[in-house]
């Protein structure tokens, strides 16, 4: 009996295995990928539609989101805690300025190899230039999913009444500088341009990178603003305050004065293109086009945005976290991103193909001044050390004492050469 029992119990106890073990099998055919992202209003729509269709595609890899965090700074923040305490998501969309940091951490995995085994990159879509917005210290840290540049706004109404037009609209920034100066004559409040100085180093290196400048000398031990393109950024934006009339707002004022038609051009981010429209409204008639060519040779632009960087330390995950930055980098991925954010598109293909995004731009011409630029765009300089975050302040005061009319552009350009190498790291050794 007790044989027969033992019989049983051991044929049921093989059955009952059999029954979790079958599940089990089932799971392992499918791997969830774990994302995270930051700016929910931003992005929302758009992780859900790429997760959606990546889903719908895959059979063997699934995604899914936590909770997004409200900036690209609580991003960043969340994922160096949990690079500490555990819990890492297999990727995480972070700021473009922020790759870098988890390049030297350790934290980000190097796409290179994912990359090498993709063949011919171009014919999917990743350019030199969008390939290097991802590139760090050696490291493809990142790919970029999606991305702004600054480009110029016009009030097309402001324009005609002294004379000029979106078809006439200045090729360099001395013809924009006289025009400026004479729709501010026009009086009754109208100010003739506003250039988005405040807030970050991003539009001033706009002007250095016009000039054909860099931030810091290739080794990084020495500043490298403080020469002739430096100087030139400098005095390029004490002549838009003398010359051109620009006055000195802070904050959301300059959207303000531009959404309630009483400014002529603004040179911001194409990010906020949905934003200044809305505000426009039917206020007067509103256009976009590229930011006015410095050097055309040497010059390039800032970029902005949020590269999809894999995290996961696992060889399987990381080979399923690849299936889902490589979907959603691609064209049909970007092509998904551009039309629920108004983004730079981050894949040729999905630029130069009328077939992915043709009909939107059509439909949507205030964004196609971005995407003219993309073959200009460079990573947004992010400052090595502990003191990055002092140093871009360090800026921002020694550019607003130009514009407060405080200093000269040779005095700036002194002092902030100092104060910034006192701020970055000295070499070892």
């Amino acid at each position: 009996m007790s044989t027969k029992l033992t019989r049983r119990s051991t044929l049921g106890l093989m059955a009952g295995a059999a029954a979790i073990a079958m599940p089990n099998v089932v799971r392992a055919q499918t791997v969830e990928v774990v994302a995270h992202y930051s700016m929910p209003p931003i992005f929302k729509a758009a992780m859900e539609a790429v997760a959606e269709a990546f889903n719908k595609k895959s059979d063997k890899v699934k995604v899914t989101y936590v909770n997004p965090t409200p900036t690209y700074e609580d991003g960043a923040q969340l994922v160096l805690r949990q690079a500490t305490t555990g819990g890492l998501p297999d990727v995480s969309f972070q700021g473009l300025n922020r790759l870098r940091l988890f390049a030297e951490r350790s934290i980000a995995a190097d796409l290179k190899p994912f990359l090498d085994r993709e063949g011919d990159l171009a014919k999917i879509g990743y350019s030199r230039p969008i390939l290097g917005l991802g590139h760090h210290g050696g490291v493809q840290c990142g790919l970029a999913f999606a991305t702004s540049n600054p480009i110029s706004y016009m009030n097309v109404d402001l324009l005609k009444k002294v004379g000029a037009s979106a078809e006439t609209f200045p090729k360099n920034w001395d013809d924009v500088i006289a025009l400026s100066a004479k729709i501010a004559a026009l009086g009754d409040g109208n100010t003739g341009m506003f250039f988005r100085w405040p807030g970050d180093d991003w539009m001033f290196s706009a002007l250095l990178y016009g000039f054909g400048g860099r931030m810091l000398t290739e080794d990084e031990t020495k500043v490298a603003f403080d020469g002739a393109e430096g100087l030139a950024a400098l005095r390029l934006l004490d002549r838009m305050v003398k010359e051109g009339k620009m006055p000195n707002l802070t904050g959301n004022a300059d959207l303000q004065s531009f959404g309630a038609g009483k400014m002529g051009m603004m040179f911001r981010t194409t990010a906020q293109v949905r934003q200044v429209s809305g505000m426009v409204g039917s206020n007067f008639e509103m256009q976009t086009t590229t930011l006015p060519v410095i050097d055309p040779v040497k010059g390039r632009l800032p970029t902005g945005g949020a590269g999809a960087m894999m995290t996961a330390k696992d060889p399987a995950r990381q080979a399923a976290a690849w299936e889902f930055i490589k979907f959603a980098t691609s064209a049909e991925g970007t092509t998904l991103m551009a039309k629920n954010t108004g983004y730079v598109p981050c894949n040729q293909l999905a630029i130069d193909d009328p077939a992915y995004l043709g009909e939107f731009y059509k439909a949507n011409p205030l964004f196609q001044a971005a995407t003219k630029q993309v073959h200009l765009m460079i990573p947004w300089y992010a400052f090595p050390g502990q003191n990055s975050v002092r140093v871009t302040q360090v800026m921002v005061d020694n550019l607003a004492r130009i514009v407060e009319q405080k200093a000269s552009p040779d005095e700036v350009l002194r002092d902030m050469s100092r104060e910034v190498t006192r701020l970055i790291p000295r070499r070892q050794g």
